[in-house]
């Protein structure tokens, strides 16, 4: 407050409705376009305003400005929506027909006009309780929204009525967009922005999109460090001071000469400047994967390489609900994942673990990341999932990012499509983006595998009601690369400039 002050600036802080001061019920998202527009008309209103407002916030209050900015209220000048999720059906507080349980956890640190304390709950067994649907009943809550949310898992007209990004384009704001590597929203914001930039190109309104992604996490943004990972001084970012760089550029009607996107590049532990996203310059490799028949574990013969393959037998696993793999081993509800190390959890048999030769150069990966998977499972539904890994010299596999999907929902949410014991399926995981330099002696890694503890919800098997099943059913399953099934992962490569 004292910031924004001190620089001639109002500050405006405003509770959602049913929080804090703010009257009425708290139900998420619903009501922020209209409340928005509101607050904005009663700001320019006031007789301490000259009428120009701008915006800033993370998260939840990155929604807040980009649910209004398509309807271009004349007093929005520009914002900065930060680690800003997707739709709410595509990521938080549903992963494209997935429950994720960090967003009930989320819901029930909400459930009253401030903030609650769930240190005494045991968060982590209510995830792990059948079925999903009652976590909040295992913590002594009624959570009516998260329940709302699992009734309205696939595409319904709940969601569509909640979804802001197909609207986005257009908006006329200024925005700078920032984000994470390891958010948990990375995607909301690099979509976003990849929207925006297209409607700019078409329409001639180039300059008025910035994006900025650096090593950080959901709620670390403009840290240096994540946990022991120091990513140097480059990495520490005085985000006040960014914030109203932007603001003034726009309130006194300038153009921000620098270019458009910037990035910080892990492993080299500096920013690249660039002009667009994804990189024009980006070549897409294909890594395969391979393996004599036994990719199970670190400790198995699987491999990646560029190289296609011809005949190779397939790799097969039991995937077992009662015992899923854990998405990280330190659980924390709040920032679901980061650089994690991933080495122990490979030991698992029902990890499929492939991994690239040494590298005798440094290797430049900056983009989207996505796994082609061919696979078949014994059950009627099951989840597929996919993490590229950057292993170092000692042994650590340090994830870089991930992605799931589940096979109901493989050819998207708007309708169920149902497995055939033992057919070979195609499916396609996004697993969102990274940007890092591999140096000398390190290794790729893709672990392929069912579940991802602590993430998502856990896949029973059965093709039950979506969030309601509670009678766990292994599942055999079967990985396929051959010359007609070649899965890989599409590897964005990028060479720097002359």
């Amino acid at each position: 407050m004292r910031f924004w002050t001190s620089k001639g600036y109002v500050l405006v802080v405003q509770d959602v409705r049913g929080r804090g001061d703010s009257d009425g019920i708290f139900y998420p998202i619903v009501n922020e376009k209209q409340d928005g527009l509101d607050t904005l008309k009663w700001i320019a209103a006031q007789s301490w305003s000259d009428g120009r407002v701008v915006m800033y916030g993370g998260s939840y209050a990155g929604w807040t400005q980009l649910y209004l900015a398509p309807e271009n209220p004349a007093a929005l000048v520009a914002v900065v929506p930060t680690v800003t999720p997707p739709d709410p059906d595509r990521s938080f507080p549903m992963d494209h027909g997935i429950p994720v349980p960090s967003a009930a956890a989320w819901l029930a640190s909400l459930d009253g006009r401030t903030n609650q304390d769930l240190a005494v709950c045991d968060v982590q067994a209510a995830f792990g309780a059948l079925p999903i649907i009652d976590f909040d009943r295992h913590i002594g809550r009624h959570l009516g929204a998260w329940r709302d949310w699992i009734e309205n898992a696939a595409d319904t007209p709940y969601w569509r009525a909640q979804r802001y990004q197909q609207h986005l384009p257009a908006s006329e704001v200024p925005m700078l967009h920032i984000s994470g590597w390891y958010d948990d929203c990375l995607i909301g914001t690099t979509e976003n922005f990849s929207a925006m930039t297209r409607k700019a190109r078409q329409s001639g309104a180039r300059g008025a999109q910035r994006m900025m992604v650096g090593p950080w996490t959901h709620g670390g943004i403009g840290e240096r460090r994540i946990g022991d990972v120091d990513y140097g001084s480059e990495a520490q970012i005085n985000m006040l001071d960014l914030q109203h760089r932007w603001f003034e550029t726009h309130l006194r009607g300038e153009k921000d000469p620098n270019p458009p996107v910037r990035l910080f590049v892990m492993g080299r532990n500096r920013w690249m400047h660039e002009h667009e996203w994804p990189l024009e310059r980006t070549e897409y490799i294909p890594y395969y994967l391979h393996s004599d028949g036994a990719a199970n574990s670190r400790l198995g013969n699987g491999s990646l390489s560029t190289v296609p393959p011809d005949e190779e037998p397939s790799d097969t696993f039991r995937y077992d609900p009662a015992n899923p793999v854990p998405y990280c081993s330190n659980f924390d509800w709040k920032q679901v994942g980061g650089p994690d190390d991933f080495a122990a959890i490979e030991l698992r048999e029902d990890i499929l673990v492939y991994t690239g030769p040494i590298l005798t150069e440094p290797l430049l990966i900056c983009g989207p990341l996505c796994v082609r998977l061919f696979a078949a499972s014994s059950a009627r539904d099951t989840d597929w999932t996919a993490k590229i890994l950057d292993v170092h010299p000692d042994g650590r596999a340090i994830r870089l990012n991930d992605g799931i999907v589940r096979a109901r929902f493989r050819h998207g949410t708007g309708a169920e499509h149902f497995l055939y014991s033992g057919a070979t399926e195609e499916y396609l995981i996004d697993c969102w983006a990274t940007c890092i330099e591999l140096p000398v002696a390190h290794r790729l890694r893709v672990e392929i595998a069912s579940s991802a503890f602590g993430k998502t919800d856990v896949n029973q098997n059965g093709g039950g009601p979506i969030g309601r099943e509670s009678i766990p059913i292994i599942a055999e399953q079967t990985i396929y690369h051959d010359s007609q099934r070649p899965s890989h992962v599409l590897l964005p490569v990028v060479r720097d400039r002359p």
